[in-house]
This record gives structure tokens, sequence and C-alpha cells, in this order.
């Protein structure tokens, strides 16, 4: 399901986190399908049920996952967590670009680097 990387300089949780968040995304995972337990998860990727437990606190805050009492934790609606991080990486490209243009990139070659980068 997911992996982790110890060579990865991210902490565990943000590993585990963007490995559920993919799924979510992909629609690999679909609303309200079951994560597995901290335990079996934790168990699973040799780690510890804490960093998990932390994952899944972040993987709810983010509007990502849902948890009900005494049955664990289940995947939300993906489409209003697309939209939201379409949302949140469309506001990183902004201020990245406006960065590039006060370092002297221009709009055209911004245009082309965006073009031959969606063409592979």
């Amino acid at each position: 399901m997911i992996s982790i990387d110890p060579r990865d300089p991210r902490p565990l949780y943000e590993q585990v986190v963007e490995g559920f968040r993919g799924l979510i995304l992909a629609g690999v995972l679909q609303a309200d399908d079951k994560l597995p337990s901290v335990r079996s998860l934790a168990t699973q990727l040799a780690i510890n049920p804490n960093t998990i437990q932390r994952a899944y606190r972040e993987l709810e805050a983010q509007g990502l996952t849902y948890s009900a009492a005494g049955k664990g934790s289940f995947v939300t609606a993906a489409e209003p967590a697309r939209d939201q991080r379409k949302a949140e990486l469309l506001e990183q490209f902004d201020r990245t670009a406006a960065e590039l243009q006060d370092l002297g990139v221009t709009a055209d070659q911004l245009a082309l680097r965006l073009k031959e980068g969606t063409s592979s």
C-alpha cells in the first residue's frame, strides 16, 4: 500500500501522510474506505504506532480522512480534497513564478517551461 524510505530526509509520519494522500487523490482509495488500523500499519511498516497515529491525525486535519470512535479511520470524498490540493499547489506555483520573475525569468520562459514539462 505505502512504503517508507529510510533515506528520505522527511519525518516518517510525513512519508505516511504523503503515501496515503497520493493513494486518495489518485482514486486508489475511495470515499469511506477504511484505513489499516494504527497497530497493523505500524507492524507492516516496522515503525512506532505513535508515528502512524500522528500521520492519521494529520490526514484528518487535511480533510482527507475522518475517524469513527471505536471503528477506525476512513477516507473522505476525494473531490473536495483534490480541489483543496489544487488550490494549495496553484498558490505555491504563483509564489514560485513571482519569485522567478523577480530573478529575471520572463513570462515567456515560464510558459515554455510549462509547455515542455507537460509534453513529456
